[in-house]
C-alpha cells in the first residue's frame, strides 16, 4: 500500500511537468508537376518541442523527439544543425527551385552554442563521429582539409539571443563522393514517431525510392519561438526526403501519374501520433498553361500568395480522409494530363560551373550566374572551397557580364594550408539585369604523396559544389513554406509569402591529379624475384653437385646403359657376382 502511495505522489509531481512541456508531430507531401514532365515530391515531417535548446536538462524526458538525436545535439552543445545526403543534381534550368536545396553527396553545416567558444573543433570533431554512427555515413570523413567557417552563406535560421555573425560558432564541411543508399535511409525513418509502419512513410517502397532522377535525405534542427513575443523557444527537427521522378519509367507511355504508379502503393492510415497529415498538389499551372483533372475530390485549396504570383494546391488531409471512409480504403491520388505546357519560364537565378584547361599540371574553374530578371539587378553572395592541392592563383580571379569587368562589394579569402585547411573565396557582389557573369580562376596542381591517393585514383578527385545565396521576391517557380513557418502551408486558405531566401548549388567538378604509377612496385617485385630465383637456382645448383671421373672409353650412351641394366637385373636373377658384372661392363 505504502509502495502504491508513493508512486501516486511521484505520479502527481511530475504530471504538470510531463503536460507542460509540449511537442507536436506533423507529416506532409508536397507533389509538384515539372514542365519536362517530372513529378516533384517533398516529403516533410516535422516535430515542434517547446524546450530551450540551451537547457540540457530538458533533453531527459522524450515522447515524440527521437532519444538518440536529442542527445547527439545535447552532448555536443548543437544550436543548430543542417545535414543532407543527396544523389544526383537538381536542375534549376528546368526544375525551378526545390524546398529545400542541397548539393550532391554528404553536406553538414552546424552553428554551437556560446558555451562551447573555446572547444568548438572539439566538438565539431565529436559531433560528425556520432551522426556518421547515427545516419550510416561516412561524415566521420570530415575533418580540418573539409572544414570551413563562411562568414556570409550560411546565416542562423532559427533565432537566437546573441549575435549571429560570429561565424567562429560556425562549422561547414561536404562530401561530394558521399554514395546514398538504403543504409541511411532506414536510420532516418526510425527517428520519427511512427517510422514506416503508418502514416505517409508508408509510400517508401525502397526498390522505387532509389530508382528516381533525383534524391535528397535531410535533417534540419533549429530553435523558434513560441510565440509572437518570442519570450520562449522552442526546438523544431523537420526531416524531409525529395526526389524526383519520371512516370515514363514507372511504366506506360504517357506522363500520368498516381502514387500506386510512382510509390508502388497507396496510403492507407495515417500516423496516429501526427497533429495533421496532409498531401498537397500544385495545380497552379491547372487550365493556364497546361490542363488536366486530380481524382479523388480534394478537400480544399490552400492559396500561396507572393509579390509577383499566385500558387494553388489541392490539399487532402489524410486523417479525415481514413477516418471518413470504410476500414479498407486508401489515399490513390491520380493525375492525367489533358494539355501539357510546351516550355517553362526559366528562374531568375541559376547557375553552371565547370573545368578549364588540359593537362596535368594547370587548370581553371568557371562559374557561369545567370541572372534572368529584366530589369533588376541581383545582389548574391558566393562561396567556394578548393582542397589544398589545388594551388589557386588568387590574382587571376576575373569577373565579367557582357565583356564589363565586376569588382566584389565584399571579398573574404582563407588561404589554405597543406594537408591542414581548404582555401576558400566568399564574396558579395551584384549581377546585372538580364545577363550572365563569368567567375573564374587558375590553379596549379600540387603533388601527393602516394600513400594519400585513394584506392581508385585515376578517376579523379572530387570539388564540392559552389554555393549562391540570395533573396528572391516571390519567384514564381518556387514552392515552399516560409522560414518563420514550421509547416509547408499555414492552416487556412491563404499563406503569404514576401520574399524568400535561397541557396543555389552548383556542380561537382572532377580534377585529375598527377598520378604515380602503382604498378611499379608490383614490376619491381616480380624482377628482383625473378633475377633472385636465377641466381640462387645456378647457385644452389654448384653447391650440392657433387662431380666424379668417367672413363672416356666407357659407352655412356643409351645402348650401353640398356647393357649395363640387363646385367644388373640378369645378376640379381641368377646371383651373379659384382665382380662378373664390372667384367662384363668392361667388356661392353
Amino acid at each position: 500500500m505504502a509502495a502504491i502511495f508513493s508512486s501516486l505522489i511521484v505520479f502527481f509531481l511530475f504530471c504538470p511537468i510531463s503536460l507542460a512541456v509540449r511537442d507536436v508531430f506533423h507529416e506532409e507531401l508536397l507533389l509538384r508537376p515539372l514542365k519536362t514532365g517530372h513529378i516533384y515530391a517533398h516529403f516533410q515531417f516535422t516535430i515542434v518541442w517547446d524546450v530551450d535548446v540551451r537547457d540540457t536538462k530538458s533533453f531527459s524526458h522524450y515522447r515524440l523527439f527521437p532519444k538518440s538525436f536529442g542527445q547527439i545535439v545535447n552532448q555536443y552543445s548543437v544550436q543548430e544543425l543542417h545535414l543532407s545526403l543527396t544523389q544526383g543534381q537538381w536542375q534549376h534550368e528546368q526544375w525551378g527551385y526545390p524546398v529545400t536545396s542541397a548539393p550532391p553527396g554528404a553536406e553538414l553545416w552546424v552553428w554551437f552554442q556560446d558555451r562551447v567558444k573555446g572547444s568548438v573543433d572539439e566538438n565539431w570533431s565529436g559531433l560528425t563521429q556520432a551522426l556518421s554512427g547515427q545516419f550510416c555515413a561516412s561524415l566521420n570523413f570530415i575533418d580540418s582539409k573539409t572544414t570551413t567557417s563562411p562568414k556570409l552563406s550560411f546565416r542562423r535560421e532559427g533565432v537566437t539571443s546573441t549575435s549571429g555573425t560570429n561565424s567562429s560558432l560556425l562549422r561547414q564541411a561536404a562530401l561530394p563522393r558521399e554514395l546514398v543508399c538504403t543504409e541511411n535511409l532506414t536510420p532516418w525513418k526510425k527517428l520519427l514517431p511512427c517510422d514506416s509502419k503508418a502514416g505517409l512513410t508508408t509510400l517508401f517502397y525502397t526498390l522505387l525510392l532509389y530508382s528516381v532522377n533525383y534524391h535528397s535525405l535531410a535533417v534540419h534542427l533549429r530553435p523558434i519561438c513560441q510565440d509572437t513575443s518570442c519570450s520562449q523557444y522552442s526546438v523544431e527537427l523537420v526531416q524531409s526526403v525529395s526526389m524526383v521522378l519520371d512516370p515514363l519509367l514507372r511504366g506506360g507511355s504517357k506522363y500520368d501519374w498516381s502514387f500506386k504508379k510512382l510509390f508502388g502503393r497507396s496510403i492507407k492510415s495515417a500516423c496516429p501520433l501526427a497533429t495533421t497529415s496532409r498531401v498537397y498538389v500544385d495545380i497552379s499551372s491547372n487550365k493556364s498553361d497546361s490542363e488536366f483533372t486530380l481524382s479523388p475530390a480534394f478537400s480544399t485549396v490552400t492559396r500561396q500568395v507572393t509579390e509577383h504570383h499566385q500558387h494553388h494546391f489541392a490539399m487532402y488531409d489524410v486523417k479525415q480522409i481514413i477516418n471518413a471512409s470504410v476500414s479498407d480504403s486508401a489515399l490513390n491520388v491520380v493525375f492525367k494530363w489533358k494539355r501539357r505546357a510546351a516550355k517553362g519560364v526559366p528562374p531568375q537565378l541559376y547557375a553552371q560551373r565547370f573545368v578549364t584547361g588540359y593537362g596535368e599540371d594547370k587548370g581553371g574553374i568557371t562559374s557561369m550566374l545567370h541572372n534572368c530578371h529584366p530589369t533588376d539587378p541581383l545582389p548574391v553572395v558566393y562561396f567556394a572551397t578548393f582542397p589544398w592541392y589545388l594551388r589557386i592563383f588568387l590574382h587571376t580571379l576575373t569577373i565579367k557580364s557582357a565583356g564589363k569587368e565586376i569588382k566584389p562589394d565584399i571579398i573574404h579569402v582563407t588561404p589554405a594550408k597543406d594537408r591542414l585547411r581548404p582555401y576558400t573565396v566568399e564574396m558579395l557582389l551584384t549581377l546585372p539585369a538580364n545577363s550572365v557573369t563569368e567567375l573564374s580562376v587558375q590553379f596549379h596542381k600540387g603533388f601527393l604523396k602516394w600513400t594519400e591517393h585513394p584506392p581508385d585514383a585515376h578517376h579523379g578527385f572530387y570539388i564540392s559544389s559552389a554555393v549562391i545565396s540570395t533573396k528572391l521576391q516571390g519567384p514564381k517557380n518556387y514552392t515552399g513554406s516560409s522560414r518563420h513557418s514550421s509547416l509547408l502551408f499555414e492552416s487556412g486558405e491563404t499563406t503569404p509569402v514576401e520574399e524568400v531566401f535561397l541557396r543555389v548549388h552548383t556542380e561537382v567538378l572532377l580534377i585529375t591529379l598527377p598520378t604515380p604509377d602503382f604498378s611499379m612496385p608490383y614490376n619491381v617485385i616480380c624482377l628482383a624475384c625473378t633475377v633472385v630465383a636465377i641466381a640462387f637456382g645456378s647457385f644452389h645448383n654448384l653447391s650440392v653437385r657433387r662431380f666424379e671421373a668417367v672413363d672416356p672409353k666407357e659407352n655412356t650412351g643409351p645402348i650401353g646403359k640398356l647393357k649395363v641394366f640387363l646385367a644388373k637385373l640378369k645378376g640379381k636373377v641368377f646371383g651373379k657376382k659384382e665382380e662378373e658384372i664390372a667384367e662384363e661392363k668392361k667388356e661392353n
